[in-house]
């Protein structure tokens, strides 16, 4: 398989987007290790100071995109530091003397998808780049949880008492922003949902914006790089008609909040008992709304390192890669929580998970 570049000569980008744990990972991981001999650079951007997606995609060990064609933005998410971060990076990734046949983008799931998507009309960027398409990855199984559906009729009666009503929290307000932005929606995770809860996340997330860009379902973020490459769509020449909550807040004058997300790091010692921590976390997680855990640990007595990932009260843990020469064993877990979480008291409620 080889994929053509734009048809302008300008480098691809693709812009790979989704709200906390819905696989945008695991899907850039199976993009890499079928690029079908196209040279990728991918340009990750965390949320935290703790680089997880970059070091488990750099452990991926696919030809394509080798260690250094991975480029971490760890300072805050792309939508506020596109001056200082997107920009000044990707000038240097065309300055290279061997440039990529691709630039895969990867946003924190915290991160608004306009202000990146506009940076590339910047004047050194437009001659050389395109966006080929921004991709929405939607966690499927949470959606049909309720994570992002209000009781609409309930809303609708209460609008007609309030006129100023604010009926949604900055979480249901990124997820629609994030697929307001999209050329494609992949619908994850679908395996852990049966016909009928498929048939509710399609109608949940086409009500969620009003344009109507293709979806598709996947499982475990298998998608051909076939079809999330190469969409050829120029992107960034319509980002005015996809404008985020806070575009238009501004542009009515409205004062907008954003620092709804906190984050921290939470260091530990050796897990002897992964099992009964993960059992406790997930307890933790729950009693303080924790939105997203995920980090690395040290089990005592294993070779390889222990990825941890939750998205909810959801967990997934695996043995990733072995621990290198010379690196030091270590637990540290990212924490993401709302701007009001009590730090102090879910950094004592895991220490105390560990056993």
């Amino acid at each position: 398989m080889t994929l053509a570049k734009a048809g302008n000569g300008k480098i691809p980008a693709t812009v790979i987007t989704g709200f906390l744990g819905a696989g945008k990972t695991t899907m850039i991981r199976n993009i890499l290790q079928n690029a079908g001999g196209r040279r990728i650079a991918l340009i990750i951007n965390e949320f935290g100071d703790l680089g997880v997606d970059g070091d488990v995609l750099k452990g991926c060990g696919a030809d394509a995109c080798s260690e250094d064609d991975i480029i971490e933005l760890t300072n805050g998410c792309i939508c506020c530091t596109v001056a200082d971060d997107f920009i000044p990076t990707m000038t240097k990734l065309l300055e290279r003397e061997n440039r990529p046949d691709h630039i895969v983008i990867e946003t924190s799931g915290l991160a608004l998808p306009q202000p990146l998507i506009a940076a590339f009309n910047w004047p050194d960027i437009r001659t050389q780049v395109t966006v080929d398409g921004v991709i929405t990855v939607v966690d499927s199984a949470a959606v049909a949880a309720g994570r992002f559906a209000d009781d609409h009729d309930k809303v609708d009666a209460a609008r007609v008492e309030d006129d100023n009503l604010d009926h949604e929290s900055p979480i249901e307000e990124l997820f629609e922003d994030q697929l307001t932005a999209a050329d494609l929606i992949v619908l994850n995770k679908t395996d852990l949902l049966d016909a009928a809860g498929l048939l509710f996340v399609r109608g949940e997330v086409a009500a969620r914006t009003s344009r109507k860009p293709t979806m598709i379902e996947a499982k475990h973020g298998e998608v051909s790089a076939a079809i999330l490459l190469g969409l050829g769509v120029g992107t960034e020449a319509d980002i005015a008609n996809r404008k985020s909550h806070h575009e238009m807040e501004h542009e009515a004058g409205e004062e907008h909040d954003h620092d709804e997300f906190e984050s921290f790091v939470v260091e530990l010692g050796p897990l002897a008992d992964p099992v009964a921590f993960i059992e406790t976390l997930k307890t933790v997680i729950v009693a303080h709304d924790i939105l997203r855990i995920k980090g690395f640990a040290d089990v005592p007595g294993k070779p390889m390192r222990l990825l941890i990932q939750g998205v909810g009260a959801r967990i997934d843990q695996y043995f990733d890669r072995p621990w290198a020469a010379g690196e030091v064993r270590r637990t540290r877990l990212v924490v993401i929580g709302l701007h009001d979480m009590d730090e102090t008291a879910v950094r004592a409620a895991i220490e105390a998970a560990v056993v």
